[in-house]
């Protein structure tokens, strides 16, 4: 009896000591996904050797908010960034849109990126309610396009050939307001000029995480502007 006690005592301070140990754990592995989630364009690298192809886009024909046809050769030749949103969102998109439009202010004047917004509304998002969005947030058409069209074309880009997360339709009886239509990605994709994809990033940070990222973002488009 009188041995049990030290050893009960050794027990409880082993215990306490895993116990210690598995927090700290958890607390550095909760700091290291802190920083990927803020890990900025992915892949990523020093060079355009460190960005590795991670899928190819296939030919598509949309319609741009001015009411013309753009195919994938319309962007042959040119890194562009992509996106995917509907006008009536009153979730996300707007801060999406928002972000695309800042990383059209702060590409330089000589790079030919393009800009490229999907929406996953094409029944109600027609190239005249794109355009008055458009406008909304100050788009540059000549180099930021709103893109709709058959439904069917959409998501064969959206989820096939971008890898965006496949938009889904909010069930009525989900719907948290009346604006609540659709669930899908809130990434961007850097498609590179042989039409590959490259990197992709996440949108959903504060506004300080989002200055970083635009700017790493930026390094990167104008790493595959200087590809061959």
């Amino acid at each position: 009896m009188q041995d049990a006690s030290p050893r009960l005592s050794r027990t409880i301070w082993i215990g306490v000591a895993l116990v210690v140990l598995l927090m700290a754990f958890a607390f550095l592995l909760s700091g290291l996904k802190g920083r990927q989630r803020a890990s900025h364009v992915r892949p990523t690298g020093s060079g355009a050797e460190d960005l590795a192809t991670t899928g190819q886009i296939a030919d598509f024909t949309l319609t741009n908010q001015a009411n013309q046809p753009v195919k994938l050769a319309d962007l042959r030749g040119k890194v562009w960034v992509a996106d995917i949103i509907f006008s009536r969102c009153a979730g996300p998109c707007p801060r999406m849109t928002r972000q695309m439009a800042s990383l059209q202010a702060a590409l330089p004047k000589d790079s030919s990126a393009r800009l490229v917004t999907l929406t996953t509304d094409p029944d109600f998002d027609t190239p005249e309610v794109l355009a008055r969005y458009a406008k909304r947030f100050n788009a540059e058409t000549n180099r930021w396009w709103f893109l709709t069209g058959d439904k069917k074309e959409i998501a064969a880009l959206a989820t096939e050939g971008l890898k965006l997360t496949g938009f889904l339709e909010t069930k009525p009886e989900d719907r948290l307001n009346p604006a609540d239509l659709f669930i899908h990605s809130t990434l961007f994709v850097i498609v590179d000029k042989q039409a590959r994809l490259r990197g992709v990033i996440e949108t959903d940070s504060d506004s300080g995480s989002w200055t970083n990222l635009q700017a790493e973002l930026v390094e990167t488009i104008r790493t595959l502007e200087r590809e061959k």
